[in-house]
């Protein structure tokens, strides 16, 4: 069986099932109307009730543009779906988190940030996947700044992460201190970028990052940069 078949057979990875067994007369009247207009006002009385009365704790909003499905590029939000359900079948299985595939429409940084910030009231933490640089470095951000729940790019944020534990390990094995290595970073997408990020943090180590213009460095032309390289061609390839 290959995997188009698979996916034909199962018609989606994930879906919806009621958490209450045994549903009668009196249970409904209590989970629905009537009985929920009482949770639904303290709810509206104050949000982070949603986190007391509702699965809104345990849920994860996966948002995705499409522009950015690892080995196929810009493939748009239909061809981003099957994928971002993979990614929620993920959540669930290894982390008993509830999370739901959102594929957006629009490549438009301002359109997806509104979009997710009134997603808000819906989740607990929103996950960025597939989304192109340098668009996902502004989006993050600003999300980040404005909303009040945890907003994660996976491209970025959990890369560098894994990265970061493999280097540590690596240095812990060698005997080796980071001041003493060079690390070089070949492509400095959504990924590279925040790789060289966690890595300033960690420690003092010499990077050289690699991208379509050659060597990250201050003597590169700005016209040839973007915002977010422009900072790291000042500390990086000393």
């Amino acid at each position: 069986m290959d995997a188009k078949e698979l996916h034909k057979i199962l018609k989606g990875k994930i879906r919806t099932i009621s958490n209450v067994d045994n549903l009668n007369e009196e249970s409904l009247s209590l989970l629905y109307t009537p009985g929920v207009a009482d949770v639904a006002k303290e709810c509206s009385k104050d949000p982070e009730n949603t986190f007391l009365y509702t699965r809104r704790w345990n849920t994860v909003g996966i948002i995705s543009d499409g522009s950015a499905v690892l080995g196929l590029g810009n493939i748009g939000p239909y061809g981003a779906l099957p994928v971002m359900e993979g990614k929620a079948l993920l959540f669930n299985l290894f982390g008993q988190l509830d999370a739901f595939p959102i594929c957006l429409n629009t490549q438009d940084p301002e359109e997806i940030v509104s979009i997710v910030k009134n997603l808000e009231p819906s989740f607990g933490g929103i996950n960025l996947e597939d989304i192109s640089a340098p668009r996902c470095f502004r989006i993050l951000e600003e999300l980040n700044k404005t909303m009040n729940i945890p907003v994660f790019h996976d491209d970025q944020q959990g890369t560098a992460v894994v990265v970061t534990a493999g280097l540590l390990n690596a240095l812990k094995l060698t005997g080796k201190e980071a001041k003493n290595i060079k690390v070089v970073i070949n492509g400095i997408g959504a990924a590279g970028y925040n790789i060289a990020k966690f890595l300033m943090d960690f420690g003092d180590i010499n990077l050289v990052l690699v991208d379509k213009n050659g060597v990250l460095n201050k003597n590169v032309p700005e016209s040839c940069l973007h915002e977010y390289h422009k900072e790291l061609s000042k500390i990086t390839n000393q």
